[in-house]
């Protein structure tokens, strides 16, 4: 089948690539024309485990190209998925400008009928505006058909390559028996498709995201009254996560949550609700317990210090999770301004995202390629984001590099008796 994606960002590039690995001629769309050029040469621009492979490979089989044309897509691609950024407007909803300008464009360049997909994450109704749009531009026979992604950055290509469901919101038989026909080679073991309207499909979305935080927001709640009461969360925790109704993913308290998707959708749900007249009390206090524990530490550091100013920290791990160079909401982010606006200097490592947060944070932090050379004189360790990296350091080497050997460690990686039997002070979350 020949297929169009628009957009190459994270989805865009995933989706591509796995539909042409299962045997699809797929042509992939951006306006970035230096990201085309380097996507032709091979060249990924952001970091995802096995998807530069995957992009070489289809590449050299000419069944995956990059093009700045949407003409070439709409002419040669009887589906085409839209996989374009819904960023968060200032009150708080998703922005769909980019996703109806392409179906406006769509609308004008279309000379037979095609399936349009939406991969982006959208509120519901936005299959209806999508067709409003297109019917506006053409006579011609189309479909909107929604297709929510649940791809996990740092595992998205066995993700795709494997789903746990694949949802598919379309009320027309052939669109949904074409989908169908889409995703079965990812699907050989088991059915995982799902089939459901189009504004069902959308909420789910919206919907999977939204309880995932509230578990991790829960958890630090539970986390920040284990505290208070002399109790452990990571015995707590384990005690939750054998309750079949409830599973042990999500539980882990730490700096909270960030990325592309949870603190984006949230914010968009709870503007769907208000603009429908409910108010979505849970949700509020998802957010506003998220941003409270992202800087957490920063207090705690505060409490043993005193004062901050002049005292020197490092921060291991700057992107919002393992496996992926992406800061967006990350809470190294608000950690390094909260430490900084108390007038402390940071240093900072990270596997990956160093040339993403020189970016956003220039000269504000020194970064460095080695995370024992961050330690160097540093008054504290931060500890961040949870890379297989720092599970498992020299804590004697660490001692002798620090000024003070204390850990404030934000993911609960470290065990405090043995930190406390190598010299160190701990502080970590719930604990």
């Amino acid at each position: 089948m020949k297929l169009g994606v628009i957009g190459t960002g994270y989805v865009g590039l995933v989706v591509g690539a796995c539909f042409a690995e299962s045997g699809n001629d797929v042509i992939c769309v951006d306006v970035d024309e230096k990201k085309v050029r380097q996507l032709r040469r091979g060249i990924v621009p952001i970091y995802e485990p096995g998807l530069e492979e995957l992009v070489r490979k289809n590449l050299k089989e000419k069944r995956l190209t990059f093009t700045t044309r949407l003409k070439d897509a709409v002419d040669e691609a009887s589906v085409i998925f839209l996989a374009l950024p819904t960023p968060a407007n200032e009150d708080g909803s998703a922005d769909l400008r980019y996703v109806l300008d392409v179906a406006a464009k769509i609308g004008k360049l279309m000379r037979k009928p095609r399936i349009i997909v939406t991969k982006s994450t959208v509120p519901v109704g936005t299959a209806e505006k999508i067709r409003e749009v297109i019917r506006r531009e053409t006579d011609i026979e189309f479909d909107v058909v929604a297709n929510p992604e649940f791809l996990k950055q740092g595992a998205a290509v066995a993700d795709f390559m494997s789903p746990d469901r694949v949802i598919v919101g379309t009320r027309n038989p052939e669109s949904a028996r074409i989908m169908h026909e889409l995703y079965k080679p990812f699907m050989r073991t088991s059915d995982r498709f799902m089939l459901m309207d189009e504004r069902s499909a959308e909420l789910s979305k919206y919907a999977a995201n939204a309880l995932l935080a509230t578990k991790i927001s829960f958890m630090n709640e539970i986390a920040n009254l284990c505290e208070r009461v002399g109790a452990d969360v990571d015995q707590v925790r384990r005690g939750l996560g054998a309750d079949p109704r409830i599973g042990a993913q999500f539980l882990f308290p730490g700096v909270g949550f960030g990325g592309s998707c949870f603190p984006k959708d949230i914010k968009a749900l709870t503007k769907t609700s208000h603009e429908v007249g409910y108010e979505f009390r849970i949700l509020k206090a998802v957010e506003e317990v998220n941003q409270q524990q992202k800087i957490r530490l920063v207090e705690k550091a505060q409490a043993y210090f005193g004062s901050l100013r002049g005292k020197k920290f490092a921060v291991w791990g700057l992107s919002f999770k393992p496996r992926t160079d992406d800061l967006r909401e990350a809470p190294s982010l608000a950690i390094i301004h909260e430490l900084v606006k108390r007038g402390a200097n940071v240093t900072a490592h990270d596997p990956v995202a160093i040339k993403n947060a020189k970016e956003l944070l220039g000269r504000m932090v020194t970064f460095f390629d080695n995370y024992y050379d961050a330690l160097k004189g540093a008054d504290g360790l931060f500890l961040v984001t949870e890379w297989n990296d720092f599970r498992h350091p020299d804590f004697d080497r660490m001692k002798t590099l620090m000024r003070t050997p204390v850990i404030f460690d934000g993911r609960n990686i470290y065990e405090p008796e043995l930190l406390k039997q190598h010299g160190f002070t701990y502080f970590g979350i719930g604990r």
